[in-house]
Formats: structure tokens, C-alpha cells, sequence
């Protein structure tokens, strides 16, 4: 929803995405400032200690701690980790308006469901905020001092407490079965074959050790963390398995004379919870967004002792809180500047960890955005050096090979895809347009057949079924694929254009240049459809708008030698033969194979007078193409007429149609 408020702003303007990821943030910062001089007040010995100077300031250093801390650059600056910022104002106006229900006791009823209600609002933005039941009896015990202690665990006031539990409760199993059911059907999670128990409980230690690690220390970060082949046994991993027990201990022993300790601890624990390697998804084993929430508790926490010290020591805490908030800032700032676009963002992370595999294609796939392909493919040929038969190595590495002209080794990295996974629908697509780059139509036309099978709704790939079944001359059936394409995607400029072509191909052309028309609605700068347009309209002799087509065709692509040459023709029609000279000038230094560029130059020498030089260029045309039946035409008309005087000069006009 606040995607598309975004997009009624600001439109595809990337601007006003960020920015409202810096305000939510910025608001996160400020509810989390009054959650936690709530929390501090309530943890003080007594009333009276409540409201005073360190304890505004020690609110502003846990907010301030919390907002600029380098671990949450990913959850902001990533514009479509919304669901972070977003969730987590949901989740904090919950714990601020739960805390204040739960100071007021029975006046409090409205407050309560008021907190039930921001709760649905944060699962509706992430589902990890599940753990909020948990924390809120966290609360309870410490430092609202509602469970435990004097008070008892199981007495009526507990039994209430743990009852007004259960809507929470209910909503936080409803949204994890919502969360948890997509990631199985969608095969996120590794099956136990995959990652066994033990390596589950090994990553979920990992994780907790190198969060905790990343937040006292938070340098090298990066967007991806990978998980790979982890040996349970290893280094990071038996540190793991000692800071983990070794922490807990540690709160344990303190809980009476910090009880923040324990309560930060165990809230930090269930905040991660959904996201460590018990509920492996994805290829990470880590990643700095999942702190955004499980921060918070160390951030209370380092802000309790500052208020601590801040009494007896005022000006050297409030100096060493000061370095330490711009030494984070500085952090953050530079790495802000990582985020700034795909290929720093990846070369950062390829430099952290060379190893990465995905990291690896990821950069590839940045570079190749680009048009950087030599670049890209060393990165492809890294990341199948690290993971041998790596599917979308292979597949991204014959896109750039394709688009390189490439074609023979496209078609061997797409065949090694397809090999690995065959039924990788795209990699079928694209086998198909190689193939089509051949000549080889019928392999093509079968790829894309099975793309189809696999993937109904492959829009591509059904247009590209129909510009091969339209080279093979069967109009009809390529202009069912188009429409078929237009039934899924009725904006899709291509579909329009091509079956614009075809109709075109086949005389109907009212109905073409309906087609043309959409297309340039859709796309005002498709260079084909204006083209094609152009073409159609020359064809109802409306020779002015067509010219005006052509015109639109080249602005849009200066180097589009069809377009070129359909100008060079209407132009001749309407007697300017030496602009239209020029306009095939153009074409064939784009394209110097095309044959109809040299005949239709060779027409207008014929009608300049300079027959000798149009006998050249009907020449050219016959080797370029040597069933070419009107140069052929044209070059006896003036070899006759160089020969045995004057005789007319065949001159048929055909605009090229482009798909």
C-alpha cells in the first residue's frame, strides 16, 4: 500500500521511495525514543529519579544508537526492504502503546486493543514481527514487573496477564503459517538432506554470535552473507557454540543485579528466531536487515548503562556517547554509499567475500546492465569455478554471449543450463531467439513450445513463437501468438508491434496500423512500430505521415538502418532524390549487406540520369542476393538503356516491414 501511494507521488521516480524509507526510518527513531524513556523510567529504583535531564538524554542516546547504526543501512537504503521500516514502526507503536495500557491497569482496556490492532498492522508489513507476544511477556517481567518475583508466575494476576496473551498469540500463528507455507511450496527452505539438524543448529549459533559480533564491531558489511557447504565443526562455528551457552550464562548470573541484561538477551534471541538456520530460507546465513528489530534490546541496553554512569561521570560519558554515536555515523555513511547503485553494491560484496558464488553473478549481471559483457562473463566463468554447473551462471552467461553474436557458444551455456534444470523456462526462450539468430526456425520453434508448457504465461516467449512462425510465412498462427501474448500483457508494446507486421505482411492494413498505434501509446519511442507505422501508411498512400513515422523511427534510433531506408524511399517517391540518396548512404553504413538499399539507390541514380552508377549498386544488390528478381529487373532496364537508348526503369516501392 505505501508502494503504490509512492507511485501516485512520484511515479518510477526512485526518489520518493527513498525518501520515505529515510522518514518512516526517521520515525522509527523517534516512537523508539519514547518507548525507551518509558522503559528507562520504569527500570529506575524510584518515582523520583523519573523525568529528569539523564533520562531524556539516555532515550536520545538508545534512539540515536539505534537509528544510525550502520547494521540498519540495508533495511533503508535497499528501497524495497520497506517491510523493515514499515513493520518496525508498527511494532514499536505497539510496544509504546502496550507499556503505557499496562501502567494504567484497568483504564488501560482501550489501549490494549489499540496495541492488538498496530500488531496486525506490523504482521501486515513483515511477518517477522511474530516475536512481539513474546517480548510483551518479556515486558511483563522486566520492567513493568507484572510476572515473576513477588508476584508470582501462576497466581490469578499471571493467569490474566498470560489471557490477554492469546489475540497476539493467534495473530502471530496465523501470519507464520502465511509466511511459512509459500516458502515450502516455493522450495526456499533446504530439505534436512540439505542442511541437517545439526548444520541448522550450527547456523542458528552462528547467526546469534555474529549478530551480536556485527553490532559491537560493525565493519565488512555486506548484502550477502552466503551459506555454503558449512562444516558444522568449523572455526567460526565452534566460537559459536561457546559465545552463545557463554552469554547466556553470563545473564543468568547478572539477572538480579542487571536485569535489563537477561531481558535484552532473550528478546534478542526470539526478535531472530524466525530467521535463523532452524527456518533456513533462502542462500544466506546472515544478513544485516534482520537486526532491525533485534537491536533494539542492546540498544536500551547500552543506554541503561550510559544513564548509570552518567551520574557520577556526566561530561566523560556524555563526550564517549558523542564519539561513539559519530564513529557509527561515519560507518553508516560510507556504507550508504555502497548501496548507491547494483554494481558498487556488488563489487563491494565480491571484494568481502571472493568465494561468493552469487556474489560472483550477481556483479556479473550488474556489469552486463551495463553493456560491460567482457566484464560480466569473467564473473559468470568465477561463479561456475566456485560452483561447478551453476544454472543461472550458465543461462547469464549465454545471454551475454548472445548478445555478444555469440551465438553457437550462447546456445552451448543455455543447452549446459537446461541440462542441469530443464525445465529453466527463460533458458528455453533464449535458446529459442539463438537459434532463430541461426536460421535453425524449427529448433527454435520448439524450445519456445516447451518454455510454453512450462510456462504458460511467458509472454517473451510466446512472441518470439510468433516471430518465427511469421519467418516461416505463417502469418495466421503467428498472429494468434501475438494476441494470446496481448491476452496476459495487454500493454506490451512488442506483441502489438509484431503483430502489427504480420497484419501488415498480410495486406490488412487498417488493422496493422491499429496495432502500431498501441504499441506507440505504450512505448512512444519504439523505433520498429514507427517504422512499421510508416510502412503501412505508405501503403494507403498517406505518404507525408509516413515520412513523419520514419522521422519519429530515427530519433529514437538514430542507427536503425530499415527505418533509414523506408525514408530514403518516400522520399524518392515525393521527387527529393538526393535526401533520399543520403538516407541509404545511412543505411548501408549501418547494415552494408542490405541489398534493398542498394537497389533502391540504384533507382534513384536511374532517375538522376547516372545510370553507370546505378548499374553498380543493382550489381551489388545481385551479389548480396543473388535471387533478387527486381534488381535483377532494374539492372537489365539500364544496361539496355546504356546500351540501346532510352527504355523505362522498373520501379517498384516496398517499404520493409521489421519484427
Amino acid at each position: 500500500m505505501t508502494f503504490g501511494l509512492d507511485y501516485l507521488f512520484w511515479g518510477m521516480n526512485p526518489v520518493g521511495y527513498h525518501l520515505t524509507n529515510l522518514l518512516l526510518h526517521a520515525a522509527n527513531a523517534a516512537v523508539f525514543y519514547l518507548v525507551a524513556r518509558r522503559i528507562l523510567g520504569l527500570a529506575l529504583p524510584g518515582p523520583a529519579q523519573r523525568g529528569n535531564v539523564g533520562l531524556a538524554a539516555s532515550a536520545a542516546f538508545a534512539a540515536l544508537l539505534f537509528a544510525i547504526h550502520p547494521l540498519r543501512v540495508e533495511s533503508v537504503a535497499w528501497a524495497t526492504e520497506r517491510r523493515d521500516v514499515l513493520s518496525g514502526l508498527f511494532y514499536l507503536l505497539t510496544l509504546l502503546v502496550y507499556l503505557r495500557a499496562g501502567e494504567q491497569g484497568e483504564r488501560g482496556r482501550s489501549g490494549y486493543w489499540a496495541s492488538v490492532g498496530l500488531f496486525v498492522c506490523a504482521l501486515l508489513s513483515k511477518s517477522m514481527a511474530v516475536s512481539l507476544p513474546v517480548v510483551l511477556l518479556i515486558l511483563d517481567v522486566y520492567p513493568l514487573r507484572r510476572l515473576g518475583g513477588a508476584r508470582g508466575w501462576w497466581g490469578e494476576p499471571a493467569r490474566r496477564i498470560y489471557l490477554e496473551k492469546i489475540p497476539f498469540v493467534l495473530l502471530a500463528l496465523a501470519a507464520s503459517g502465511g509466511a511459512f507455507i509459500p516458502q515450502i511450496e516455493g522450495r526456499n527452505m533446504p530439505s534436512l538432506d540439505e542442511l541437517s539438524v545439526l548444520g541448522r543448529l550450527a547456523v542458528s549459533a552462528y547467526g546469534l554470535r555474529f549478530y551480536l559480533w556485527k553490532t559491537v564491531f560493525p565493519v565488512s558489511l555486506s548484502p550477502l552473507y552466503e551459506l555454503r557447504g558449512q562444516d558444522p565443526l568449523a572455526l567460526p562455528f565452534l566460537l559459536s557454540y561457546g559465545v552463545v551457552p557463554g552469554v547466556t550464562a553470563l545473564a543468568l548470573i547478572l539477572r538480579h543485579r542487571l536485569p535489563g541484561l537477561p531481558a535484552a538477551w532473550l528478546a534478542y534471541v526470539v526478535i531472530l528466531l524466525p530467521v535463523l538456520g532452524i527456518f533456513q530460507n533462502g542462500p544466506q546465513i546472515a544478513a544485516d536487515r534482520y537486526t532491525y528489530l533485534a537491536g533494539l534490546g542492546w540498544a536500551l541496553l547500552a543506554s541503561a548503562g550510559m544513564l548509570a554512569a552518567w551520574r557520577r561521570r556526566s561530561f566523560l560519558v556524555t563526550g564517549l556517547a558523542v564519539v561513539l554515536l559519530l564513529g557509527f555515523g561515519t560507518l553508516t555513511w560510507n556504507q550508504v554509499r555502497v548501496w548507491h547503485d547494483s554494481e558498487k553494491l556488488w563489487s563491494h560484496a565480491v571484494a568481502i567475500d571472493p568465494g561468493s558464488s552469487i556474489g560472483q553473478l550477481s556483479l556479473g549481471l550488474a556489469l552486463a546492465r551495463h553493456g560491460k559483457l567482457a566484464e560480466a562473463v569473467e564473473h559468470y566463468e568465477a561463479a561456475l569455478r566456485l560452483e561447478p554447473g551453476y544454472v543461472d551462471a550458465n543461462y547469464a552467461w549465454g545471454n551475454a554471449l548472445a548478445r555478444q553474436g555469440k551465438l553457437a557458444e550462447a546456445i552451448a551455456h543455455y543447452e549446459q543450463a537446461l541440462k542441469t534444470k530443464p525445465d529453466h523456462a527463460d533458458a528455453h526462450s533464449n535458446m529459442g531467439a539463438a537459434l532463430v539468430g541461426q536460421g535453425k526456425l524449427a529448433e527454435a520453434i520448439a524450445h519456445y513450445e516447451q518454455a510454453l508448457k512450462i510456462k504458460p504465461d511467458h509472454v517473451d516467449a510466446r512472441i518470439n513463437l510468433g516471430v518465427a512462425l511469421a519467418r516461416q510465412g505463417k502469418l495466421a498462427e503467428a498472429i494468434e501468438q501475438y494476441h494470446r501474448a496481448l491476452q496476459i500483457k495487454p500493454d506490451h508494446a512488442d506483441a502489438h508491434a509484431n503483430a502489427g507486421a504480420a497484419l501488415t505482411r498480410q495486406g490488412k492494413l487498417a488493422e496493422a496500423i491499429a496495432h502500431y498505434e498501441q504499441a506507440l501509446k505504450n512505448k512512444p519511442d519504439h523505433a520498429d512500430a514507427h517504422s512499421n507505422m510508416g510502412a503501412a501508411l505508405v501503403g494507403q498512400g498517406k505518404l507525408a505521415e509516413a515520412i513523419e513515422h520514419y522521422q519519429q523511427a530515427l530519433r529514437a534510433k538514430p542507427d536503425h538502418a530499415d527505418a533509414h531506408t523506408n525514408l530514403g524511399e518516400a522520399l524518392a517517391q515525393q521527387g527529393k532524390l538526393d535526401e533520399a540518396i543520403e538516407h541509404y548512404r545511412q543505411a548501408l553504413e549501418i547494415r552494408p549487406e542490405s541489398a534493398d538499399a542498394h537497389n533502391d539507390w540504384g533507382l534513384a541514380l536511374a532517375r538522376q540520369g547516372k545510370l553507370a552508377e546505378a548499374v553498380k549498386h543493382y550489381q551489388e544488390a545481385m551479389k548480396l542476393r543473388p535471387s533478387f528478381s527486381e534488381a535483377q529487373s532494374n539492372l537489365v532496364n539500364a544496361l539496355r538503356t546504356l546500351g540501346m537508348g532510352p527504355a523505362d526503369t522498373a520501379s517498384s516501392q516496398k517499404n520493409k516491414t521489421v519484427e
